[in-house]
């Protein structure tokens, strides 16, 4: 493991176990009003070190149990998209031809659309969405970049060694998608999915916080945040401890994915930086068919 590799996997580590152990760190239930009176809104004490909210919940254990939440919906949206987009790729590279310029066409549409737009929109349609909701909204919207990485990536490796001395043995069509090209591929969606992760963890807190995302009384980051707002001058931790949270995690995904990155693309995945840093110019129509 390199030595940017490591201390990312750490952070990543760190963060995780933190949010898993959160129900045993917790020293309050996330929603549990504890002295409406006496304990409302209270500053960071020893008692309380992310001090309390306005309906008197302790915001450390607001903060825990909201990092399940916003890491669970990241998670879970970006596998979908992982998951849309290989299926993508994948149908592209084998049937080739006018289907796969069709395709990248359509690519070429879904991108120039801007994401976030979308997602305001369907949340100003449909108002409040459940958690299973925001997955599949955020997932099916958020899969347009990685297809794009998907496809450019099968197109390189069909010209590579292996896979020319394996259709030189006979092996064609999905078998020699499942068996040689697919492994090749999982450097570019393990970068992607850390990307991607940094990015959903984001997305989440800014729509939460515009009271489209996860809702009240669920905790998250987003939803912290947003009780916080207009109240940052003299309740400043509801909004310090929550966004201090988001960041540290959309670093810690964005430092492994360019940990892995520079381990990876160098050597195993000649074509990854490029597809990486180029993933919005307009593709070629070409295919090498397996």
């Amino acid at each position: 493991m390199s030595r940017r590799v490591a201390p990312a996997f750490a952070l990543i580590a760190l963060l995780v176990s933190v949010v898993v152990l959160g129900p045993l760190l917790s020293p309050y239930a996330p929603n549990a009003q504890l002295d409406i009176i006496a304990l409302r809104s209270q500053a960071p004490s020893l008692a309380h070190p992310f001090g309390t909210d306005a309906v008197s919940r302790d915001v450390f254990s607001r903060v825990l149990d909201g990092g399940r939440v916003s890491l669970a919906l990241a998670v879970l949206s970006v596998s979908l998209s992982l998951v849309v987009a290989t299926l993508y790729g994948a149908i592209s590279t084998l049937v080739g031809g006018v289907v796969d310029t069709t395709m990248r066409r359509l690519l070429d549409v879904a991108l120039s659309i801007p994401r976030l737009l979308v997602l305001l929109a369907v949340g100003a349609l449909w108002g409040a969405l459940s958690f299973p909701a925001l997955v599949l909204l955020i997932g099916f919207t958020g899969w347009f970049d990685t297809a794009r990485l998907v496809t450019d990536e099968l197109r390189a490796l069909g010209t590579r060694e292996f896979s020319v001395a394996a259709r030189a043995m006979g092996v064609r069509g999905p078998r020699l998608l499942w068996r040689h090209l697919l492994p090749h591929l999982l450097p570019t969606l393990v970068i992607s999915a850390s990307f991607g992760v940094a990015r959903t963890i984001a997305l989440e807190a800014g729509l939460s916080y515009l009271g489209l995302g996860i809702q009240a009384p669920q905790a998250s980051w987003g939803t912290i945040l947003h009780d916080g707002a207009g109240v940052v001058e003299t309740e400043w931790w509801l909004s310090l401890f929550p966004g201090l949270a988001t960041v540290f995690a959309v670093l810690a995904c964005n430092a492994l994915g360019d940990a892995l990155r520079e381990r990876f693309a160098p050597d195993h995945v000649p074509t990854l930086a490029t597809s990486l840093t180029a993933s919005s110019a307009p593709s070629s129509s070409r295919t090498v068919r397996p």
